[in-house]
Parts: structure tokens; C-alpha cells; sequence
């Protein structure tokens, strides 16, 4: 038994000293996955021009508030200020937090953001636009909000706990830790 402990110490004991891989990896895998995604969704926010930035777009206000475009026909002109408001955020936090996440610049707040922009994308997905939930151990790996949107988080949740590692723009600005 001592034998079998030793190999295993020998094995990963090393690997428990490189704090740097899991953080650089899971930058790695969101940039692979998610920002395509993410900024693809965000261009189709912007109603085909760029003024969408500035300027809520039906194509934000039909995919952001559901409920609230559907009540006034989808006449974006009908949206409050406050739906304004959260309509340009969603859009901006779409290229935004997903840019920072990949060259690591405030990788840990803007990983935090990420969780919640998931957070209200999927209860958007669930109330506003009826998706299906999904459960949790049921055999499929693909349900559509619970499982996949879990697995978003807990990367997420590797970069809030671990930073961005040393391949980023935090470690060249010098941060508190080395990585």
C-alpha cells in the first residue's frame, strides 16, 4: 500500500504545484467555446448597425425583455428608460466581459460578471422565452439550461477562484499574486 501512495505522490504531487495550468486552460476553453458565441449573439443585439451600442435595437429588446417587447408589439420606440438601460448593458456586457476574460484583464471580476450575465441570460431563457429547464441527473448531458449552463458556471467559477493565471494581462500589470 505504501508503494501505491508513493507512485501516487510521485504522479501528481507535481501537478499540485502548478497552479498556473487549470486557470490558463479554462481561459483557453472560453475563448475555444464561448466568445464566438457570445459575440456572435451580442451582433445580432445591434440591428445590423453599430449605432446598436448606443441606441437599443428590436433585435436586443426581443431577445433581452420578451415579455416587455411583446406588450408593446415589439416597438422598441415603447421601451421605458430602465428597459432602454438594461437592454444597452446586456448588449455591452456580451463583447465586453467575454474580451476580458480572454486576455485577462480583470479576469476575476469580469469572470464574476460572466456568472451573473449566465445567471439572467438563463432565467431569461426559461421565463421569457419558455426553454426548456432540463433537470439534473436524468442521463442527458445536453439539457439545455440546467446542465450546459452548470458547466458554463464552473468554469467561470475556476477563474474567480484560481485568476487568470500567467499567461494574461493582469500577471504583465503585476497583481497581487503571480498568477
Amino acid at each position: 500500500m505504501n508503494a501505491l501512495a508513493r507512485l501516487r505522490d510521485a504522479i501528481f504531487d507535481p501537478l499540485d504545484r502548478e497552479d498556473w495550468i487549470l486557470p490558463t486552460l479554462a481561459r483557453f476553453v472560453f475563448a475555444a467555446v464561448f466568445l464566438i458565441y457570445f459575440w456572435n449573439s451580442a451582433m445580432t443585439k445591434l440591428g445590423g448597425s453599430i449605432s446598436g451600442l448606443f441606441s437599443p435595437s428590436f433585435n436586443a429588446f426581443a431577445q433581452i425583455l420578451p415579455k416587455g417587447a411583446e406588450a408593446v408589439s415589439y416597438d422598441i420606440t415603447q421601451a421605458s428608460l430602465f428597459q432602454k438601460a438594461v437592454i444597452l448593458a446586456g448588449t455591452w456586457a456580451e463583447f465586453i466581459l467575454p474580451a476580458l476574460i480572454v486576455i485577462g484583464l480583470l479576469t476575476r471580476l469580469a469572470a464574476i460578471g460572466m456568472i451573473g450575465f449566465v445567471i439572467v441570460q438563463s432565467l431569461t431563457d426559461i421565463y421569457g422565452h419558455n426553454t426548456a429547464v432540463g433537470a439534473w441527473f436524468d442521463n442527458l448531458a445536453d439539457g439545455v439550461i440546467l446542465d450546459q449552463r452548470a458547466m458554463w458556471i464552473l468554469l467561470l467559477l475556476i477563474l474567480v477562484f484560481k485568476g487568470p493565471g500567467p499567461i494574461s494581462v493582469d500577471r504583465l500589470l503585476g497583481g497581487a499574486r503571480p498568477y
